[in-house]
């Protein structure tokens, strides 16, 4: 059977989802047989605007990916913060260069998953997992909503919590909230039950 290889990749300019993501990624990595690799999408703001915008580092102990590579993957997690309720144009750029793999369509039938964060509560928390599945459909992948398989975390109403039947979410508000234990917690479950399924379908 081999090894399953799933990868998570995303986007963060603010941290936000690099946090989200390394749990989604920590998920994964649970599943026996699972090889969860964490990959960020090339960055297409110049170090001045950056700057201006008091972006922190990315992280440098996660790799940038090339389109090409995808195809080495059984399984997707893709994360993003949201930009007027779809994917940011870092993330966007990345599936336009993926015209070659398209046209070969040598990701259908590959389960993907989706992640986000975004300002407030009308900031898309469905909508960006609904526009971002336009990019999974015409590759052919399968996308796995969570559903309401994360149980009574799902219907958690004494705390402000993002996520949705879609995948894992989480708020940022004007920056300075970061993601709590129980949007960390359905993060951490999103990979480790998209693993399994990509597992399940590569047998």
């Amino acid at each position: 059977m081999g090894t399953t290889k799933v990868y998570v990749v995303y986007y963060s300019l603010y941290g936000h989802v690099d946090t989200m993501a390394r749990e989604v990624h920590r998920g994964a990595a649970t599943v026996e047989g699972v090889e969860a690799t964490l990959w960020r999408v090339p960055e297409t703001l110049s170090d001045l605007i950056l700057q201006k915008m008091k972006a922190p580092p990315k992280p440098n102990d996660v790799a940038d990916i090339r389109p090409e590579q995808l195809v080495e993957a059984d399984g997707f997690i893709f994360g993003f913060p949201s930009r007027f309720g779809m994917m940011p144009s870092q993330l966007k750029a990345f599936f336009d260069a993926t015209h070659e793999i398209w046209a070969s369509q040598s990701l259908a039938g590959k389960p993907a998953g989706i992640f986000w964060s975004t300002g407030f509560h009308g900031g898309g928390q469905e909508l960006s997992a609904l526009t971002a599945i336009t990019q999974l459909a015409h590759h052919g992948m399968i996308f796995v909503p969570l559903g309401y398989t994360f149980g009574s975390g799902m219907f958690e109403m004494e705390e402000v919590k993002g996520g949705s039947s879609y995948g894992a979410g989480t708020f940022a508000a004007d920056g300075s909230r970061h993601p709590t234990q129980l949007e960390l917690q359905q993060a951490f479950y999103q990979g480790k039950y998209i693993a399994e399924i990509a597992k399940k379908l590569k047998t």
